[in-house]
């Protein structure tokens, strides 16, 4: 197997015993970049000589026998909503087409400080608003398992850079569903990790409440490792969690005898395709095997999330922005007669469709005379929505639902209906609602060979036993399939 191919845990091993060098696994994702990115159209932004100066310092510090850490030398791609000092950090906008940010995000330092290798910048839906990475000012990504289909978004870069061999692990941010959906689009592994125990310090805000930043990795394990490196209490976000973080790779065990799994009915209902349906259940089966205890359960609200999640989302973003209005950074007008004129030209050439369609919708519900019919109601299913999940984890572990209601679309088949386009986050958009962390892991392919994706839900800091449920998983049934079109 090429080394781009291979697990993150498998290289760090190989490189810190000098069966290879970080400088010759680096080559490699960069010469599979050129062999396959003008299918893909993953990046935004490429690296290669930054990638190859810092692979070089981490052999240079091996060879001297220092001390790294375990995954020091693994290329990684960075989705182009998290601030790079240095390196374009666009959103995949017009209106940050030439911005360069002066200052790292905090999970920019820790990888960095790991010794991991930036292959540049990964493409995304504008300003992380979308669910197919067609909203990209730039360019549409593919999927890698049939480049005919979306990848899923907003992270539909990190997930296809990561199934193409295009990078081996990759960064993404969730604020619907974004590392989840297109991980199971593209079957590979997400974590969207409780909010507040990753740093959004240098995240470009979507909407602050939901955002969370999260890792991509063919195999749960890689996924582990990555989120060990980012995890932890941050003082310049004020919504990071104080508490002790463990190593989720070190504790990594596939034992899940005794483990409580709750379904929900709710998320096995109309509209979830049958290939899908049986796929996860398939996958609960296969754990219930192995001393798992499954019994169904209710989740009554999840009929309301979506309309929720939207509201909340869009007031959100009608707010973050705001910033953006051609004074202080990014995207100017060239012709204007007044201030007001320039602000309302900047912004109606700068922004796309779908973030004029997000900012309008959340202007609307935070105006007078709407707010208390629209936003505080989107607030009180929040918290009920909220209390339906804590008291679920009285009586059990872990909660498994399709991560989509089907497999990839064709590109260009939803774009004309957004309503439909929205619908895709109906099985993620409540994990974020709630805070809660989840993670998606491929179950199996539909009669097309497209993967599916099982999601797997846990209490608030419970990523240890989601990770351990899903290696369990992936133990039994094997991991990464390879896309048989690249």
């Amino acid at each position: 197997m090429e080394l781009f191919f291979k697990n993150a845990y498998e290289l760090s091993e190989m490189i810190r015993n000098k069966e290879i060098s970080s400088r010759e696994l680096t080559e490699s994702v960069i010469n599979r970049i050129e062999a396959v990115e003008d299918r893909v159209e993953a990046y935004t932004t490429l690296t290669k000589d930054n990638a190859i100066k810092t692979a070089i310092e981490i052999d240079n510090k091996i060879q001297r026998g220092e001390s790294v850490a375990p995954l020091a030398g693994i290329p990684i791609g960075i989705k182009d909503n998290i601030s790079t000092k240095g390196i374009t950090t666009t959103c995949s906008s017009k209106m940050l087409e030439n911005y360069i940010p002066p200052f790292n995000a905090t999970v920019v330092d820790k990888i960095s400080n790991a010794g991991m290798v930036i292959t540049g910048k990964l493409n995304m839906d504008e300003f992380a608003m979308g669910s197919s990475t067609e909203n990209s000012y730039f360019k549409k990504t593919k999927n890698p398992n049939d480049l005919s289909r979306i990848p899923g978004g907003s992270s539909g870069g990190s997930a296809a850079s990561v199934a193409a061999g295009e990078a081996i692990v990759s960064l993404g941010s969730d604020t619907g569903g974004s590392i989840r959906q297109p991980a199971s689009y593209c079957g590979v592994v997400g974590l969207k990790p409780t909010y507040g125990s990753v740093s959004r310090y240098g995240l470009v805000a979507f909407a602050s409440s939901l955002d969370q930043i999260g890792p991509f990795g063919r195999c749960v394990k890689d996924v582990a490792m990555l989120q060990s490196v980012i995890n932890g209490y941050d003082k310049m976000d004020s919504t990071s969690a104080y508490r002790e973080y463990s190593n989720l790779s070190d504790n990594l065990k596939s034992d899940v005898k005794g483990l409580k799994i709750g379904m929900p009915k709710e998320y096995f209902g109309a509209g979830i395709d049958d290939n899908v349906k049986t796929a996860v259940y398939n996958a609960v089966k296969q754990l219930e095997l192995k001393g798992a205890i499954v019994k169904e359960i209710s989740l009554p609200s999840t009929d309301y999330a979506l309309s929720a999640y939207y509201i909340i989302s869009s007031a959100e973003a009608s707010s973050n922005l705001a910033r953006f209005d051609g004074v202080k950074y990014g995207y100017r007008t060239k012709d204007y007669d007044s201030l007001i004129d320039m602000y309302e030209k900047t912004r109606s050439e700068g922004f796309g469709d779908e973030v004029k369609r997000r900012i309008m919708l959340g202007t609307f519900v935070l105006s007078s005379g709407y707010y208390d019919a629209y936003y505080k109601r989107a607030k009180q299913i929040q918290k009920r929505i909220t209390s339906e999940f804590i008291s679920s984890f009285n009586d059990i572990d872990v909660i498994a639902t399709p991560t989509v209601p089907s497999t990839a679309f064709k590109i260009g088949e939803n774009t004309d209906d957004p309503l439909k386009m929205y619908s895709t986050d109906i099985c993620t958009v409540t994990i974020n609602i709630a805070g809660l962390p989840a993670i998606s892991i491929p179950c199996g392919r539909d009669e097309k060979g497209l993967p599916i994706g099982l999601q797997l839900i846990g209490n608030k800091f419970s990523e240890q036993t989601l990770l351990d449920t899903a290696y369990s998983y992936e133990q039994l049934v094997g991991g990464f399939k390879m896309p048989a079109v690249l």
